[in-house]
């Protein structure tokens, strides 16, 4: 049969799959057109700069699942090229480094769980992409997002010559801004507080970011785990949704996986529900919104009037603030990043927390170009988990965030989800662990995306997957970003 030219722009999973079935495209031949792209837009053109590390044998792996497609059990990421976030390991030769010139030589000796599961679905991992270093747990606020020592800054698609740097969201910075750009069908990216959230919207994909034990951590640099996830980007609902049941399962090295046993979904294609916001209670914060920008104001106040066009009840609620200052994200980080840097190979030159700190002050204008405050503060409190302040912080986040949070507002007002501006509300539900996704619901006169979030209960990714699709098939508020 004569190969027929296959567009890689915007192509989904379900189209990828059926062009496969129809044979006029190869995984091999995808895999080079996402190469090719890469280089003509990321490495040169707008220089999205957003891919860190190609994985050389992603040809071969290609070739190897062409010659076996087809066989029994293969499912949709069967040949899929996808591209993760640099702090999840895998064991092809490229290195995980979170950004971070000390784990430039960090070349892992097993696969995160995550990406395990990925290849046995017969996904190709790609490629590693950029991110907000340590996944913006370094610098202060000063740093813009997408910036990392080993990566450099990660550039905005709908406006690389435009925007300014942070523009690009974070710290799945590099996900957002390669997934939007086409540069792989989907990707991984990884959230302890709006890191999925963030660049999604700011990109104009869907972010997915799931209740805390839906997906294992085990294998990535970690940040908090009372809040740390993984979870899937990609430029539709449906494609996020697909991936989301490939990363789901019980793993026994990451405990809060146990949790999901009965409550997570290896499908969740059965909740892409054209219908989904019909007779949906949807409750609104309107503190949440962003005043300063009334045009992105204006377009979540037009995203709600779709959804009410849709049969949603849009209800205004109260969502009760915390004005306390946790430290939870600290102490956990000193001992995940200890845990983490223990298991990391000899040439690696830092075995702890305080090894990095001590490195980046050998070098501080390339390693540390935005300081290093987060890591210091780290370093500063207790690792010991039964820490009494530690534990204060924890319950009160966690408290606040439920029971006189998110639950107590949901059971008030009978409601299917929370709404918000892109990651402007991902706190809260972080720190409850709770899921969100992200959908995109237009742009400015500048042209820069704005996403609506839909925020939920613990195990609610269908209910929020189909108000999600639901919104997203009445829009269809997406346009690519053009390159010259």
């Amino acid at each position: 049969m004569e190969k027929i030219a296959f567009e890689i722009e915007e192509a989904t999973i379900k189209v990828i799959q059926q062009a496969f079935e129809e044979e006029v495209l190869t995984s091999v031949e995808l895999v080079q057109a996402y190469l090719d792209r890469i280089e003509v837009y990321d490495k040169n053109g707008p220089k999205i700069n957003s891919v860190l590390s190609i994985n050389p044998d992603a040809l071969k792996i290609a070739e190897e699942l062409d010659s076996m497609r087809g066989q029994e059990g293969q499912g949709p990421l069967y040949g899929i090229p996808v591209l993760v976030k640099d702090n999840i390991n895998t064991t092809d030769d490229m290195p995980t480094t979170a950004g971070a010139i000390a784990l430039k030589d960090n070349f892992a000796i097993e696969d995160a769980f995550i990406a395990s599961q990925l290849r046995q679905a017969g996904a190709i991992i790609l490629g590693k992409v950029n991110l907000s270093e340590w996944a913006y747990f370094m610098a202060d606020e000063q740093a813009p997002s997408g910036y990392s020592a080993l990566g450099g800054q990660v550039l905005n698609p709908y406006g690389a010559d435009v925007f300014e740097a942070g523009s690009v969201g974070g710290s799945s910075s590099g996900t957002g801004a390669s997934i939007a750009s086409n540069f792989a069908v989907v990707g991984i990216g990884t959230e302890t507080s709006g890191s999925i959230l963030s660049p999604a919207s700011a990109n104009s994909i869907v972010g997915i970011k799931p209740t805390v034990g839906l997906v294992s951590r085990t294998g990535i640099i970690p940040i908090a785990e009372s809040q740390d996830t993984a979870g899937p980007m990609a430029r539709t609902v449906a494609d996020a949704a697909i991936t989301l049941g490939i990363l789901t399962g019980v793993d026994e090295r990451d405990p809060a996986t146990e949790q999901s046993l009965g409550k997570g979904l290896t499908d969740y294609t059965a909740h892409l529900k054209v219908d989904g916001l019909s007779g949906a209670r949807i409750g609104i914060d309107y503190s949440y919104l962003n005043d300063k920008e009334p045009e992105e104001r204006a377009i979540i106040e037009e995203a709600m009037a779709e959804m009410e066009a849709q049969g949603a009840i849009i209800v205004e609620v109260a969502i009760p603030q915390q004005e306390f200052e946790s430290d939870v994200m600290w102490y956990e980080f000193k001992r995940g990043v200890n845990a983490y840097l223990s298991t990391v190979p000899e040439e690696v030159p830092v075995k702890s927390l305080a090894d990095v700190i001590e490195f980046n002050k050998q070098d501080p204008d390339m390693r540390m170009k935005f300081g290093q405050a987060n890591l210091e503060k780290a370093e500063s409190l207790s690792d010991d988990p039964a820490d009494p302040v530690y534990l204060e912080h924890r319950e009160i986040d966690l408290r606040m965030s439920t029971t006189e949070g998110i639950d107590q507002v949901m059971a008030e007002y009978g409601l299917d989800a929370l709404l918000f501006q892109n990651n402007r509300g991902a706190a809260k539900p972080a720190r409850a662990g709770y899921p969100s996704i992200t959908v995109p619901a237009g742009y400015t006169s500048k042209g820069l995306p704005v996403g609506v979030t839909f925020s939920g209960l613990a195990w609610s990714e269908p209910r929020l997957i189909e108000l999600a699709y639901s919104y997203e098939q009445a829009t269809k508020k997406r346009v690519a970003p053009k390159f010259e």
